[in-house]
């Protein structure tokens, strides 16, 4: 009897190793790790997952500033493939939105960096350029942003969303204000950094050519942040309708070429605006 009793406790002790085993081999063939599917199983809330973006905020050595740059990168080359990789960290990590503030602190960094260059071109006091610093930061980026992002996130949900959708397939802000940083990142370079050398030499004139190539630059900025952000919200399989973002492409065609006619040069009124909201 104790000899049976052994042999069914060995068989026992057997069977678990091999669901441990088949379990192991499971996940690696998967592509995840045990802390993966912890993620998976039990997803972070709202509040820890802003707390555990907050601690890497003040910790840079937990900041990947790398794929930070990397994706910086391809938002300009191939902005599909960032999208790509949100919908892999849906897969492992079970969110959408970034977890990491890298990009937001770098992109806060480039604003700044272009905003000074900016108030020196525009001849702007110490505390002036301080200002512009601060107002296209603060106001310009996360301000403007929050705003925006608050606007597509309600739309998403309310009406992109497919009916009949599992509730937990929902927008979180986060990623709308993702998308945001995301398209807004190649319009900075474009209207803060490849413009700026033809500011006060063609651009912040009245000639015809000074409209045509401020407006252009401000066209192709629009454009291409309407372009990304749409593909952000393409990339979310049960949304339908996201299309309709890039509907006002053709309004912004039109509008460029009566201000062209008409010579309403937005460039310049963006300077003069810099320096009348400061001073």
């Amino acid at each position: 009897k104790s000899y049976a009793h052994h042999s069914v406790a060995q068989i026992q002790k057997a069977m678990s190793h091999t669901q441990l085993d088949f379990s192991h081999a499971q996940q690696q063939s998967l592509g995840t790790s045990p802390g993966m599917v912890a993620a998976l199983c039990c997803p972070l809330s709202a509040s820890e997952k802003r707390q555990k973006f907050l601690h890497r905020l003040v910790h840079f050595r937990h900041m990947d500033f790398e794929y930070a740059l990397w994706q910086m990168f391809y938002l300009f080359v191939s902005p599909q493939k960032v999208y790509r990789n949100f919908q892999y960290r849906k897969q492992t990590r079970n969110q959408w939105a970034r977890d990491d503030p890298a990009f937001l602190v770098l992109l806060s960094t480039a604003l700044l960096g272009t905003s000074l260059v900016f108030g020196l071109v525009l001849r702007l006091s110490f505390l002036e350029t301080l200002k512009l610093m601060l107002w296209i930061v603060c106001i310009d980026c996360i301000g403007v942003g929050v705003v925006i992002a608050t606007i597509f996130w309600l739309l998403a949900n309310r009406v992109y969303r497919l009916p009949g959708s599992a509730p937990a397939l929902q927008v979180e802000w986060a990623y709308a204000f993702d998308v945001h940083l995301n398209a807004f990142f190649p319009l900075l370079v474009i209207l803060h950094l490849i413009q700026l050398p033809f500011l006060y030499p063609v651009l912040y004139h009245d000639w015809f050519v000074s409209s045509l190539l401020g407006n252009l630059f401000w066209l192709v900025a629009i454009v291409y942040y309407l372009y990304i952000t749409f593909l952000g919200y393409r990339a979310l399989s049960f949304l339908r309708g996201v299309n309709a973002i890039l509907y006002p492409i053709t309004l912004l065609c039109i509008v460029f070429l009566v201000s062209v006619l008409l010579r309403w040069n937005f460039t310049k009124l963006l300077a003069d605006f810099y320096k009348f909201r400061i001073r």
